[in-house]
């Protein structure tokens, strides 16, 4: 359906160049996107990279294991039904400590494990269970302390003070996280207490 959309999005522009007689403009706009696109691009690998690295560092120093330990917890609160020895609590753990450090790339693959493990003792395979939806919930909306992408892209635009917005997205993260799990909480009451 998106596909769609962009394509009709597309046709339309192409239309109202020709119509307008500036369908020249449009090869100019799509070739300087694309050069864009390209510089974005590389300034933001750059930027992954290094906290990805950073992220490596912190699993072989041992200091996401005690991050995971400190979120422990609140994580086990969080995940009721789900035995502390679970495998796919390991996976939780680093996903909610990667989205914690604004790593949202490096958090997938441990959310991804964590899905695999948590579809596997589902005992309803076709329907998500509450630690899967919840799971769901810390990886999207989950607090960020530094978000590195978007001051990465704040500073591939020019901006004059790229972490300034550092205070907001914890505040906005954290209130969708906590909206979400409300709204979780509610319909987890609704259902019977499934």
């Amino acid at each position: 359906m998106v596909n769609l959309i962009w394509f009709l999005l597309l046709l339309a522009g192409f239309a109202a160049a020709a119509w307008q007689g500036n369908i020249g403009l449009v090869t100019q706009a799509a070739f300087a996107g694309a050069n864009k696109s390209v510089g974005l691009i590389i300034s933001l690998a750059g930027v992954l990279m290094l906290w990805l690295g950073v992220l490596a560092l912190l699993e072989k120093s041992g200091l996401l294991a005690k991050l995971g330990r400190f979120f422990a917890p609140l994580l086990h609160r969080l995940f009721p039904e789900l035995p502390a020895d679970s495998p796919a609590f390991s996976g939780i753990v680093l996903n909610f400590c990667a989205n914690l450090l604004g790593l949202g790339n490096a958090a997938t693959p441990f959310g991804l494990q964590a899905m695999q493990e948590l579809q596997r003792i589902n005992p309803q395979p076709d329907t998500a269970s509450n630690s899967m939806i919840t799971l769901l919930l810390l990886n999207t909306s989950a607090v960020t302390l530094l978000p590195t992408t978007v001051i990465a892209l704040r500073s591939s635009a020019g901006s004059a003070n790229p972490a300034e917005i550092v205070g907001l997205c914890i505040l906005s993260s954290a209130f969708g996280l906590l909206v979400g799990l409300l709204a979780h909480a509610i319909c987890r009451r609704l259902a019977g207490g499934r």
